[in-house]
């Protein structure tokens, strides 16, 4: 481990908590020790993830209007064929979004989190870590006429986030923050399962913000890339053969970043798939020698037997790496939160005692 991440578990953003204070409480009480950053948990509005994007950037323009609602009974989308369908009203050809509600959310968060810390409630060495979603996340439901209108989208997107990230960095001290980029659609739409999207142009809508938004961060900041295929409705959305493109998407944010890429995690398989070599094989490809690698193998099924299972399959194709929830901590089964978060951090430890 040369790089600047040499934790042995990563937090991948959302956690099952009431609030930020009582997920950073939460987080720095059972995880502290194991972590280089700690997420707010992503509570409220924001435990639907790009859901969020939807409602509160998207939504609300005037250039935006819904085509369809939500046919599910309560209000709520039950999954991804359920979400609003939105389009650019007639003639619309530019946009812009002047603020991102994300990234104020981002800094009212650090502030409790600077207090606690302050406190000493979380430990003095741990970053504030931010994830914020790609574009084609962020705007998956731009379904109507997607061909037409997601380029439009897009680019008033990387323009506000361009503009957002300075203001971040603004607020919150650059050594004191982590940021990480969250893609789920875009894994899905390279693999081509996404209905609504084009077939032609899937890597572009990654590769692109890739090579565009990761060096704008400044280089004392830490960032690192989440790749996997989502948990809406189920874990995950799609199972992928092998780990083949989320590799060739690391390989490229890595070479194309112009800075450090601190972290990536990576979606691990299915429980049934724990002993498949297939799987884990394109590990052997990835060139990521001062990243921190974490792998997405600890689910909320199968606990520590099948977290080793894993663990001593994908050590036959990388020599070194961490690990983490197979997504964020989103519509995970559980009797309660707490709970969730305490079997979480005794399954790790379980595994890390037996490799000391």
């Amino acid at each position: 481990m040369s790089g600047r991440v040499t934790s042995e578990l990563l937090l991948v953003g959302s956690l099952p908590a009431d609030s930020t204070e009582a997920a950073f409480r939460a987080g720095a009480e059972h995880f502290g020790d194991l972590v280089f950053a700690l997420p707010d948990g992503e509570t409220g509005p924001r435990a639907a993830w790009v859901g969020y994007e939807r409602e509160r950037l998207a939504r609300p323009h005037p250039d935006v209007v819904v085509v369809e609602e939500t046919a599910s009974p309560t209000g709520i989308p039950r999954h991804a064929y359920e979400t609003p369908v939105f389009a650019l009203r007639e003639g619309v050809d530019e946009l812009r979004w002047e603020t991102w509600p994300r990234i104020d959310d981002a800094i009212e968060s650090y502030a409790v989190f600077r207090r606690l810390r302050d406190e000493g409630a979380v430990p003095a060495g741990l970053r504030f870590q931010v994830g914020l979603p790609f574009p084609a996340s962020a705007l998956n439901a731009f379904k109507a006429d997607y061909a037409r209108d997601y380029p439009i989208a897009a680019r008033a997107f990387e323009d506000l986030v361009a503009r957002e990230i300075v203001r971040l960095c603004e607020a919150i001290p650059p050594g004191d923050l982590a940021i990480q980029w969250d893609n789920a659609y875009e894994t899905q739409d390279i693999e081509g399962v996404l209905a609504w999207t084009p077939d032609d142009g899937a890597w572009e809508r990654f590769a692109g913000p890739a090579s565009r938004l990761t060096r704008l961060v400044p280089e004392e900041v830490l960032v690192g890339y989440h790749l996997c295929y989502g948990t809406f409705p189920e874990w995950p959305m799609y199972e992928a053969q092998d780990m083949s493109v989320m590799v060739r998407m690391a390989n490229h944010a890595i070479a194309e970043a112009e800075r450090p890429v601190d972290w990536l995690h990576m979606a691990g398989p299915r429980y049934l798939r724990s002993e498949d070599e297939r799987y884990f094989a394109p590990l052997r490809d990835l060139e990521a020698a001062d990243t921190r690698v974490f792998l997405g193998i600890v689910l909320p099924i199968d606990g520590i037997p099948g977290l080793r299972r894993r663990h001593a399959t994908a050590r036959k194709h990388l020599d070194d790496f961490g690990v983490a929830m197979y997504c964020g901590f989103g519509r995970q089964p559980g009797r309660d939160g707490d709970e969730t978060m305490r079997e979480h951090a005794e399954t790790v430890r379980a595994l890390l005692a037996e490799a000391a």
